[in-house]
């Protein structure tokens, strides 16, 4: 009977059965949230807050049955104390946890070890306690213990079907043990097949801006479970990648530990959500700037698009084009009867067509319709990771002016690389179907072949046809070199070599190593697995590839690198490939790039010195805009090694002369 209760009890925390089997909370509960039998701690020792609070679980499987019901553990965030945790009693006798007495309702501090375990005495019964804590950013706490009004529970609630949406309590936790119990106007479920995971991802509204670990305050985020990488990195890899080269949008994003109403979730990725308006990612587009004043729809307009093979019928907003792509409209997103909404998607199919018409060929020219480098710098991102859905879905545009007013299609912002650098193996009848042998290595080229196949020459691959647009790929050369390999060499250094300041935007790879191995620890104790499916590459060894770029030599280890198989294992497998991935791209781009002359001041690279230069330096001094490692290059003007005010004054002498 014991046993079964302890399955009930793992089912109540997983699947939010709280209505069937719930102990209701005494009407003076610390906590916010409907409790049943079980010992809570929360992440600050000594907060009177009443959303950040965790019940002990034991191990799962994947059906969110228990493993071992006799071994509990506490997965405590960031913020908790290394020695101490404040434990509140929900059951309805007294408990000893590790030696301290707590009454039925009481809260007590207790001592305790990180990984290390302890006893818990009962009047029936004693239980191991293990206590983990986690080092990432911040922890999301959301809690609702009637998501429906009928006494159903959050999670249970949400995970029965992905277009159920509810409000929520809840608490973001930092580093530093500062609690922001801002509500979520809106939690929902998100992504695709990703969707049809046991651990899955949601996008969350609050109520009021908020800051996630230092993040720019903004309402909407995506919380990626990143299921199907055990790195669980890949995402943010590239995402910071993108933004460290100068992409015009990149998500940003933070490690975090989700909990909700007490369950541990596992360890998650806070990111900005793809959105327009001022406080969002894509903050210079305006959703509502498609109509005038008088109602009718302006002539023209920016708009987000994404093209997406998946999109569904009275799921998504969205337009077939000439080509056969189907285009999500993202912003602005509106529903059938809505003012401009036929409109709206005739204008989008227009500009798709063109500017998919202007990258169709290797000699067409795409400048009037595309910023050329932010062409190159999505191809390069999808190319480093061979990701698999590389123009199929995810593969986002803005639409937008120019600097001198032309409407122009932006590749950016990036999105969804779970299922690249080196992680999957992709589809065979697919990989035939293109002639690809080689998609689980590091070597070899991937945009041009997807989409394509080898039965017919028609493609209808956009990212196809971009990396094979001559334009696109000479800008391609030049930013890989200038941009990119910068920041990734700065990524796979030690800790010995000096940070190079141009890579700011970018961690190290032990730095985000240091920031996540024990939440990936806590992630994988609680019950997640490395390996999920057939779909996942063999992350066992890896022969590293090295590139020299000052006397352009390739070179393959003569041995095989192997990886233990453990979270920091395929932590290291996946920054290899993607160094090595990298290497063996600049040894095939190598004898087509030529350096170009550098105009030292032109820090926004238009050919010229003028004062917006001079301006641009200054803000860099002062920290307001980053500059990529191209730019950082002709930042210093006077040649003193830095980059400040004396530089802007050079440019400015120079102008005047």
């Amino acid at each position: 009977m014991k046993k079964v209760t302890s399955i009930i009890l793992a089912l109540i925390l997983a699947l939010g059965a709280l209505s069937v089997c719930s102990v209701s909370a005494a009407q003076d509960t610390p906590v916010s949230f409907e409790t049943y039998e079980a010992l809570y701690a929360h992440a600050v020792t000594g907060s009177t807050d009443s959303e950040a609070w965790q019940a002990w679980q034991s191990e799962h499987d994947e059906d969110f049955m228990e493993v071992n019901s006799n071994v509990k553990y506490f997965f405590l965030p960031t913020s908790a104390d290394s020695t101490k945790v404040d434990i509140y009693n929900a059951y309805k006798s007294s408990v000893n946890v590790n030696g301290v007495d707590i009454a039925s309702g009481e809260i007590k501090t207790v001592d305790y070890d990180v990984n290390s375990s302890c006893s818990v005495k009962m009047s029936d019964k004693t239980y191991t306690l293990k206590f983990m804590k986690s080092n990432a950013e911040a922890a999301i706490y959301i809690n609702n213990s009637n998501a429906d009004g009928y006494g159903t529970e959050l999670m249970k609630y949400l995970n029965a079907d992905k277009s159920r949406s509810a409000k929520a309590t809840g608490a973001i936790v930092d580093a530093k043990g500062n609690v922001d119990n801002t509500a979520i106007k809106k939690i929902k479920g998100r992504g695709n097949t990703t969707w049809d995971k046991p651990k899955k991802a949601y996008n969350i509204t609050y109520s009021d801006s908020v800051s996630i670990a230092g993040m720019k305050k903004g309402k909407k985020y995506s919380i990626l479970a990143n299921y199907q990488d055990d790195s669980l990195s890949r995402n943010r890899f590239l995402y910071d990648l993108a933004d460290a080269v100068g992409m015009p949008y990149a998500s940003d994003s933070r490690y975090v530990d989700f909990y909700a109403n007490g369950f541990y979730w596992g360890s998650y990725q806070m990111t900005e959500k793809v959105e327009s308006g001022s406080s969002n990612l894509v903050s210079d587009v305006d959703d509502t700037a498609y109509l005038n004043d008088d109602g009718t729809v302006n002539s023209d307009f920016p708009f987000i698009c994404e093209v997406d093979a998946g999109a569904k019928d009275g799921e998504d907003y969205y337009v077939e084009s000439a080509s056969g792509n189907k285009i999500t409209i993202k912003a602005p997103e509106l529903e059938e009867g809505d003012a401009g909404y036929e409109e709206v998607k005739a204008y989008v199919k227009e500009k798709f067509d063109a500017f998919y018409n202007s990258v169709k060929g290797k000699t067409s020219d795409p400048t009037d319709y595309a910023d050329v480098e932010s062409l190159a710098k999505i191809y390069l991102i999808n190319e480093l990771g061979k990701n698999w859905d590389s123009g199929v879905s995810s593969l986002y545009f803005v639409y937008k002016q120019d600097s001198s007013g032309k409407y122009k299609f932006y590749g950016s912002p990036v999105w969804d690389y779970d299922n690249s650098l080196g992680n999957a193996v992709g589809v065979e009848w697919e990989l035939n179907n293109i002639g690809v042998s080689d998609y689980e290595e590091y070597s070899g080229w991937w945009c041009k072949y997807k989409g394509k196949s080898t039965n017919s020459r028609s493609i209808n691959n956009v990212m196809n046809l971009i990396s094979r647009n001559n334009k696109v790929y000479e800008k391609s050369v030049s930013v890989w070199f200038e941009d990119f390999v910068p920041v990734i060499n700065d990524f796979a250094s030690d800790r010995s070599t000096p940070k190079a300041s141009s890579a700011t935007e970018m961690y190290r790879a032990y730095d985000y190593y240091a920031l996540l191995k024990d939440s990936a620890e806590m992630n994988y104790q609680s019950g997640w697995l490395l390996n999920t499916s057939s779909w996942i590459a063999d992350h066992s060894s890896l022969t590293k590839a090295h590139y020299d770029i000052t006397t352009k030599t390739y070179t393959v280890d003569s041995k095989a690198t192997t990886y233990t198989q453990d979270f920091t294992g395929m932590y290291n497998y996946c920054i290899d490939w993607m160094t090595s991935r990298a290497a063996w791209l600049s040894s095939e781009m190598a004898d087509d790039y030529t350096p170009a002359e550098k105009l030292l001041g032109d820090v926004n690279k238009d050919g010229k010195l003028s004062i917006t230069d001079a301006t641009d330096i200054q803000k860099y001094a002062v920290g307001s805009i980053y500059f990529t490692p191209s730019k950082v290059s002709c930042g210093d003007v006077n040649g003193d090694g830095a980059i400040n005010v004396l530089d802007a004054t050079e440019i400015q002498k120079m102008i005047v002369k």
